[in-house]
């Protein structure tokens, strides 16, 4: 508790949303901004997580049309506002601080959801190696880090590599999403023998590159794959 008091004040913590510094007393989100963020409430799409309009319904119109490879996912906010801004600056401003608010309010929602997945790891969604090294990090890497670190749950980085420097998917439609990810991944051989998988990413659209990785983790003996998101869209 001292040791963060002194980092607290050192090196002051900024808010997630308007990057002003935080009070201490007020956490790692300001009072007010806290309120502007759309955490996701329920009714909730029981296959993605992503908000029903209708509490009778059970599935999102994607998840409806589409057979997910994956199991089960969480997305702890909407991505819109103040968060869709709060992850562009994560991926390219260099704002790595703010995903230990995100990771934080992820185990406090949802830690007992994961714990019931009962993971044998957590796999972050890799970025081709050209935009790692361009970028310094990757952040779906580091948010993978702070849940494994917040619930003891290994996390692999070198289990599922991408192979090709694929097109940013916010700027494609579903059925090009699709293409553009389709053999990007490759699955190293699963010596540690891996049954139950969260793959952790910070944006779920369509679901096309969680598959993806899914079917990759598949092919190497997987059975149950999870994924854990920051913020979720809303489809095509």
């Amino acid at each position: 508790m001292l040791y963060e008091k002194i980092l607290s004040i050192l090196y002051p913590r900024r808010c997630p949303v308007c990057d002003k510094i935080v009070n201490v007393h007020e956490g790692k989100i300001c009072s007010e901004c806290r309120k502007k963020v759309p955490f996701i409430k329920e009714p909730r799409c029981r296959k993605c997580s992503k908000p029903l309009s209708r509490k009778e319904e059970e599935y999102c119109y994607d998840c409806r049309k589409t057979t997910h490879i994956y199991k089960r996912g969480i997305a702890l906010v909407e991505h819109k506002g103040p968060v869709r801004k709060s992850i562009y600056k994560i991926k390219y401003n260099n704002k790595r601080e703010y995903l230990d608010f995100y990771s934080e309010e992820i185990i406090k929602h949802y830690g007992h959801v994961i714990k019931k997945w009962n993971p044998d790891a957590i796999i972050p969604v890799p970025l081709h190696k050209k935009r790692e090294i361009k970028r310094g990090y990757n952040q779906a890497a580091l948010l993978a880090k702070k849940i494994g670190a917040a619930i003891s749950v290994p996390v692999y980085e070198d289990i599922l590599l991408r192979i090709r420097n694929t097109t940013p998917q916010k700027a494609l439609s579903e059925k090009d999403r699709k293409k553009n990810v389709e053999k990007a991944f490759h699955i190293r051989e699963n010596k540690v023998k891996l049954n139950r998988m969260i793959i952790v990413d910070d944006i779920y659209t369509t679901g096309s590159t969680i598959d993806a990785c899914a079917k990759c983790l598949k092919s190497a003996g997987a059975e149950d794959i999870y994924f854990i998101t920051i913020s979720i869209g809303d489809g095509m």
